[in-house]
């Protein structure tokens, strides 16, 4: 049961919630995803009072993935739910966040800690008198937890588990139990801000470490580098941007690596991934006797099921919390002060030039017929042409995740997408979590692209969207199904198919203002090129939505490798 600390004893009484949400607004927070419930409804009430917004999803696996989204632009987020029912409806979207490294504060409204001392048999319980079984499934995917059942210690445990979300990257619990919301603690800890600060690397091991990196990188004739997600996850990109302007070194991006490297630099050679490769690429990352890669995740969709053919003995890896040099692997160290000493260091570089990749962006079609279908392998570099800069553009698992690919960046294009963890109907909440952090930090385009099969998941969240006066560009490609799946197994089985739905109708359905809102339906090349070309959409003035149709067995290449590949493991014994 919560203890009281007497209000004479504190030079600056604040309240436990009221500690929390001044905390999350320190740290950049500005909208607050979650769905109300009777055991966060007090605490909710704070929200407004210290500057942030409530945001109000449709459900909780939608706001999930909305604060998933919002973190990847905003650097961190936070979703409430109720005890139980809330927060397992949540589960997986936080599952997501843990395996992709994304900083995402979880917050659970729960009964007070009087109700769970007595085992009371409340709802939202399993009936058994363990309150505790929701917050160890919680566990395994958070990187930090913070009961909050005593005021004593309950700032310090939320400045510990915000601090830990930030620097790891990675989902935090924490639990708000009814009567610990207005309970009284020290607000004196406010003037002094939460130390989100990276460890520094221990400096004989980090100089040891650089000195290794830089024997190996003089050596070299013709290097390259992979930049990766963790590259991005990890708040490396300074560093990383650095080192490839400052050494010119050949340099490429794995899948999820996708916008951590400007790509209108000379030296940016395209999407290395195995056999699903841009063009050349392959060649030439696989023919280098030095490969730095930064971030690396080495996962079946983000190596073309795993056709990555580099050796370890020509690899330096650089990770969050350790370094490989070939074989040999230093824990401890991380990337960032390597990274910075590396570049510092290196001076010239005895390079021989190897296998240059194509780079250009793909040239629109001539002559063009009326009527032609829109296709995987015209569409993708041709949005790359339609892009601009500092766009937000999210891909869903799927056709988009293995078009965007072929897709060259502006420079400053954030991407957001969930190759590792892969959770259809992810992309619509990111949309709206990524549209919403756009919102509050500028004027920047949002652009969804989603299935058909994975839109019907998560449809509800343009609802949230439109209340929220949000202005995406949603396209939804309608290719009667599930595209991946079939091409693993099943193409024509029914259960990669689903029911058509009148999609761009939801967004009169949900409420949009016909004034504020446009639909459109385009399904030839000609009608494609008619809308990338109209001002008054490309300046995305109010949410726009556009149903897509692509033909149905219509796949990027880089999709059927990585599915024929995919299928191939699931068949082994």
């Amino acid at each position: 049961m919560a203890t009281d600390i007497r209000t004479s004893e504190l030079k600056s009484p604040i309240d436990v919630a009221e500690y929390l949400f001044r905390r999350l607004h320190e740290v950049g927070v500005r909208g607050v995803h979650g769905v109300p419930g009777d055991y966060n409804l007090v605490a909710l009430d704070y929200i407004p009072k210290v500057g942030l917004n409530w945001v109000g999803n449709c459900n909780e696996l939608n706001a999930g993935y909305a604060a998933d989204g919002y973190a990847r632009v905003k650097g961190i987020s936070a979703v409430v739910t109720t005890f139980g029912v809330g927060e397992l409806s949540l589960l997986n979207a936080i599952a997501g966040g843990y395996s992709e490294y994304v900083p995402i504060v979880h917050i659970v409204g729960t009964p007070s800690t009087l109700s769970q001392r007595d085992g009371m048999l409340l709802h939202h319980t399993l009936g058994n008198g363990n309150f505790e079984v929701f917050a160890n499934m919680s566990q395994n995917i958070s990187c930090a937890m913070a009961k909050l059942n005593d005021p004593h210690d309950a700032a310090m445990l939320i400045d510990n588990a915000i601090r830990e979300c930030w620097v790891q990257s990675r989902p935090v619990y924490i639990t708000l139990p009814t009567d610990m919301v207005q309970k009284k603690i020290e607000g004196e800890k406010l003037k002094i801000p939460i130390d989100i600060s990276f460890p520094p690397n221990p400096a004989e091991k980090e100089d040891y470490v650089v000195g290794v990196v830089l024997k190996y990188l003089h050596a070299a004739k013709n290097p390259v580098i992979i930049v990766d997600a963790c590259a991005i996850r990890h708040r490396a990109l300074d560093e990383v941007h650095e080192l490839v302007e400052k050494s010119g070194l050949p340099t490429f991006v794995a899948p999820m690596g996708k916008g951590a490297v400007n790509e209108t630099l000379p030296n940016y050679g395209g999407v290395y991934a195995g056999s699903g490769s841009n063009a050349g690429v392959a060649e030439r990352v696989e023919s280098s006797d030095l490969v730095l890669t930064i971030g690396s995740i080495k996962s079946d969709f983000n190596t073309a099921g795993f056709t990555y053919r580099v050796s370890q003995l020509s690899t330096i890896d650089f990770h969050s919390t350790y370094m490989r040099v070939r074989y040999s692997e230093y824990p401890g160290v991380s990337m960032h002060g390597v990274l910075r000493k590396v570049t510092t260091r290196m001076g010239k570089l005895n390079i021989q030039a190897g296998p240059a990749p194509d780079n250009s962006i793909a040239k629109k079609d001539q002559g063009m017929s009326q009527g032609e279908l829109i296709t995987h392998d015209w569409l993708w570099p041709r949005v790359g042409q339609w892009l601009q800069p500092d766009d937000i553009v999210i891909t869903e698992t799927g056709t988009a995740n293995f078009g965007i690919w072929e897709t060259k960046f502006p420079k400053g294009v954030t991407a957001l997408s969930q190759v590792l963890w892969g959770s259809i109907g992810y992309s619509v909440g990111a949309c709206q979590g990524a549209a919403l952090a756009a919102k509050e930090t500028g004027s920047r385009r949002t652009i969804l692209f989603v299935g058909d099969g994975s839109f019907e998941l998560t449809a509800q969240e343009v609802s949230t969207m439109i209340r929220n006066d949000l202005k995406p560009i949603i396209f939804v490609i309608c290719n009667e199904g599930y595209t991946i799946e079939r091409y693993i197994h099943g193409m024509d089985a029914s259960y990669n198919d689903i029911q058509q739905w009148k999609y761009k109708d939801l967004v009169g359905v949900f409420g949009a203002d016909p004034k504020r809102s446009k639909t459109y339906q385009v399904k030839a090349k000609q009608e494609m090129e008619d809308l990338f070309k109209d001002e008054n959409f490309c300046s995305a003035p109010y949410l726009q939505f556009v149903e897509l149709y692509m033909p149905k067995e219509d796949a990027p290449k880089a999709l059927k490798l990585t599915a024929e590949a995919s299928a191939k493991t699931n068949a082994k014994e």
